[in-house]
C-alpha cells in the first residue's frame, strides 16, 4: 500500500488506516533526504552517543527491546520499524545527551545494509542468528550472512561486536571484523551462557546465567529456551558499557513478551492462547511446536497458516509440518492458500484422526467459530502464521475484541490491534489494502 501511485490518494483519504498509510508512504519516499540528514546528525550532533545495532534473522524485536531495557534506554512507539526510512528517524530521535541508543535493523534484499551501517555508525552490534527468512531475496544462508555481517565490519577497533556463538553463520563473522567480540548462546563455550533452562509454563522461563565471573538464576517472562538468547545478548552489552548484573538483571525479569512472538494470553474459560502469528518462516514454526510440546495442558491444540518463505520445495515442508504437528497436539486447524492442505495431509499420516484435522481456506472467521466451540480450561493454543495473514485477528476475537475486518491480505505496517479499521471493518471493496 506505501507503493501506491498519486492517483490512490483520494482513495487513502477515505479511511482512517488510508490515511495513515499515506503518511507512512510519504516518510517511506523521503528516506533519499532523510538518510542524509540521519548521517549528518549523527556525526555532527549525536556522535557521542553509544548506538547499538541489532540485526538477524530471528529475534531482532525482542532482542532489541531487552537491550533497551536493559540500558534504560526509553523506546519509541514504532521502536520495532526497522527499515529505510524507519531507521534514518530512529537515528534523528537520538537526543544528544543520550548515553546510549539501540536500533533494530532489517533487510530484504542484497546491498542494503552497508548503506544502513553509514547512517548509524553502531559502536556495538548485535547479530542474534541467520536463517531462511530472506530465502527468496538472497537466496543462500551465505548469502544472507554476508549482507549481515556488513553492520559488524562497519564497528571500529574500539567497538564491539555481540554475536550468538551457537549460530555457525553468525559465528563466522567473527573473522569480519578488528572489534572486540563477546560470544553468547547455549553452549558453555561462549562468553555468556546459559544453562538448566526450564519452561515455567504460563509465567517465563527459569535458567542460570553465568558470565566469565559470575552466576545467576534468573526467571525471565519470556516463554521458551529461544527467549533466553535475547537476554545473553542483553547481558552481553550491558557488561560491555560497564554495567553490573545486579543493575540490569531486574529490568530484564520484568521484560513482558514482545507482542505476538510466544505471546501467552489467558482466556476467561481457563483456556491459554499462545500468540505467535507475527511470523511464520520454518524455523520459528519448528521452535514454536518445540515450546508447544513442553506446555503441561489439557489439550495441545495448533492453529497455523502459510510457511513464509519456505527453503526448498513447499510441498514436502508443508507435509513434514503436519506430520510434527500430529505428534504435538491432539487438534490442528490450518488457514491459508491450497499448500495448507499439505499440512493435513501430514498430519494424518502423522497419526491424527481425520476429525481432529481442519483446513479451512483462508477462512479466519471459521477458524475462530471453531475454536470457540471447542476449546476450554487447561487447554493451550498455539496460533501461528504469516504476518499478512493477520492471525492475530483469530486471537484478538477469542480475547473478546470486536473484529469486523474480514480480507484475506493486509501489507499494512503495524499489528491488528491498532489499526482503527478492525472494528470497522471493510464496507466498499476498492479501498482495501489486498
Amino acid at each position: 500500500m506505501i507503493h501506491s501511485p498519486w492517483k490512490d490518494i483520494p482513495v487513502l483519504l477515505k479511511t482512517p488506516l488510508g490515511r495513515s498509510e499515506l503518511i507512512h508512504g510519504i516518510w517511506h519516499r523521503s528516506w533519499p533526504v532523510l538518510s542524509r540528514l540521519a548521517v549528518l546528525y549523527r556525526t555532527a550532533i549525536v556522535r557521542n552517543t553509544g548506538v547499538v545495532s541489532v540485526v538477524g534473522s530471528f529475534g531482532k524485536s525482542t532482542t532489541a527491546r531487552a537491550i533497551a531495557a536493559a540500558l534504560g534506554v526509553n523506546t519509541h512507539p514504532r521502536f520495532q520499524f526497522n527499515a529505510y526510512s524507519s531507521v534514518a528517524r530512529a537515528v534523528l530521535r537520538i537526543r544528544p545527551h543520550d548515553r546510549h541508543a539501540v536500533i533494530e535493523v532489517g533487510i530484504n534484499g542484497p546491498g542494503q545494509m552497508e548503506a544502513y551501517a553509514r547512517l548509524v555508525k553502531p559502536d556495538i552490534t548485535v547479530v542474534t542468528s541467520i536463517g531462511s527468512e530472506h530465502n527468496r531475496s538472497l537466496g543462500t544462508l551465505e548469502a544472507t550472512r554476508t549482507e549481515k555481517s556488513k553492520m559488524v565490519r562497519a564497528l571500529k577497533p574500539s567497538g564491539t561486536a555481540i554475536l550468538n556463538g551457537d549460530d555457525p553463520n553468525v559465528l563466522w563473522m567473527k573473522s569480519e571484523t578488528v572489534a572486540k567480540v563477546i560470544t553468547f548462546g547455549i553452549d558453555r563455550t561462549n562468553d555468556i551462557w546459559a544453562s538448566d533452562i526450564s519452561l515455567d509454563w504460563p509465567n517465563g522461563t527459569r535458567f542460570k546465567l553465568h558470565t566469565l565471573e559470575e552466576t545467576r538464576d534468573l526467571r525471565i517472562r519470556l516463554i521458551g529456551k529461544h527467549m533466553v538468547y535475547p537476554i545473553l545478548a542483553s547481558v552481553a552489552v550491558s557488561l560491555a558499557q560497564g554495567f553490573t548484573l545486579d543493575q540490569v538483571i531486574p529490568a530484564l525479569e520484568a521484560l513482558a513478551p514482545t507482542p505476538g512472538r510466544m505471546q501467552p494470553v489467558p482466556l476467561p474459560n481457563g483456556a491459554f492462547i499462545l500468540r505467535d502469528d507475527y511470523k511464520s518462516h520454518l524455523e520459528t514454526i519448528e521452535t514454536g511446536l518445540d515450546i508447544l510440546a513442553e506446555i503441561p495442558a489439557r489439550r495441545r491444540i495448533v492453529l497455523l497458516g502459510d510457511i513464509e518463505e519456505p527453503p526448498g520445495e513447499k510441498y514436502p515442508l508443508y507435509q513434514l509440518i503436519g506430520e510434527r504437528i500430529a505428534k504435538v497436539a491432539s487438534r490442528a486447524i490450518f488457514v491459508g492458500g491450497h499448500s495448507c492442505r499439505k499440512y493435513a495431509t501430514g498430519a494424518k499420516q502423522g497419526g491424527m484422526p481425520r476429525e481432529s484435522i481442519s483446513y479451512v481456506g483462508e477462512n479466519t472467521f471459521k477458524a475462530v467459530e471453531l475454536l470457540r466451540q471447542e476449546i476450554g480450561p487447561g487447554d493451550v493454543v498455539l496460533i501461528k502464521g504469516r504476518g499478512t495473514q493477520r492471525l492475530d485477528r483469530v486471537a484478538l476475537s477469542l480475547m473478546g475484541k470486536t473484529v469486523r475486518c474480514r480480507i484475506h491480505y493486509c501489507n499494512v505496517k503495524g499489528r491488528c490491534e491498532h489499526c482503527p479499521m478492525l472494528e470497522r471493518g471493510w464496507n466498499d471493496p476498492s479501498i482495501t489494502p489486498n
